[in-house]
């Protein structure tokens, strides 16, 4: 039978400091009717001052290995997937493989902002169809809170902090990876984008967009590649068991929905308590879909997600 790359183990951390959206409130000119309204968000998770996102990276790996039984010292690959590296250089996939005691090893960053995730599983498991030994980490870790312009109610109430991870080992039973399919469309760059960087004004810069365009792509964007990575496996998008989408703004998931004609009760939902928090939501979503019993081993699932760019991409993975 042929061997697939399969999702052996899932982990997730969310920093300990909550802020809901009516803490907020006292320091933005906002209120939590106007926050739910638009977005469907009530609360995030914001890392505390000398939380880096290695640490969060970490402690979401840690708990992958531990499900899935696997020893630091067995990964021979991490992709991390982050917007908010530690450091410009080097990659925050040094520092995790640091962290865990992992010795000579493959490590990188991979940065496709929201997307992020899906770039990252869909390049470890190009490398595991030509190495099958291989054992690999795919990490998504943000601590997006810290490009924000607190100033900026559009964006500042948008988002959080947090890290979901998931190890990856070749297995010969029909479980695995189906198909990923990934986008981009560098000419949508500036609706969503950060204004600074190394090489353009030498500072970190802040988060800007502009919102009704970015919903705009996203839901027409979104649809289609469920609809490509369901054509791509041979079923429809309403046979897959589960839909954990990129968590950026509940409306945004009711109108792909809505549009691809979805049961609500099958789309993973958590960013009513966790915002977005860009490349970790994704894996954030479907360790607690995996941990509290909702996907099972035989269940369907798609992936999906939208960022900045644009980027879009998505999976389809038997469990």
């Amino acid at each position: 039978m042929t061997r697939r790359a399969a999702i052996i183990g899932t982990g997730s951390y969310l920093p300990e400091r909550i802020v809901s959206n009516d803490e907020l409130a006292h320091t933005v000119a906002t209120s939590d009717d106007w926050i739910v309204e638009r977005t469907g968000i009530r609360a995030r998770h914001i890392a505390a001052d000398d939380e880096m996102t290695s640490d969060l990276a970490t402690i979401a790996a840690r708990r992958a290995l531990e499900a899935a039984g696997i020893a630091p010292e067995a990964v021979g690959l991490i992709v991390l997937a982050t917007t908010t590296p530690d450091k410009t250089f080097p990659a925050t996939a040094v520092q995790v493989q640091a962290n865990l005691g992992i010795g000579d090893c493959v490590a990188f960053d991979v940065q496709a902002v929201c997307s992020g995730f899906l770039y990252a599983l869909s390049v470890a498991d190009a490398m595991l169809c030509r190495d099958p030994d291989l054992v690999a980490l795919v990490i998504g870790a943000e601590t997006f809170t810290r490009l924000l312009d607190w100033d900026d109610r559009s964006t500042c109430v948008l988002f959080g902090d947090g890290a979901g991870a998931v190890v990856l080992r070749s297995k010969s039973d029909g479980s695995g990876i189906l198909a990923t399919r990934l986008h981009a469309d560098g000419q949508h760059r500036d609706l969503l984008h950060v204004d600074g960087g190394p090489s353009s004004t030498g500072t970190v810069g802040k988060v800007r967009m502009k919102g009704r365009e970015v919903y705009r792509h996203a839901v027409v964007n979104l649809a289609a590649v469920l609809e490509e990575i369901a054509l791509a496996v041979g079923v429809r998008v309403e046979d897959f068991d589960w839909i954990v989408p990129h968590q950026a703004n509940l409306r945004i998931l009711e109108g792909t929905a809505k549009k691809l004609g979805l049961r609500p009760e099958r789309i993973v939902v958590t960013v009513e308590q966790q915002a977005n928090t860009s490349a970790a939501s994704v894996p954030l979503a479907l360790d607690q879909a995996v941990r509290d019993g909702r996907v099972k081993p035989g269940d369907l699932v798609a992936l999906e997600a939208m960022g900045g760019g644009l980027t879009w991409g998505a999976a389809a993975i038997l469990w």
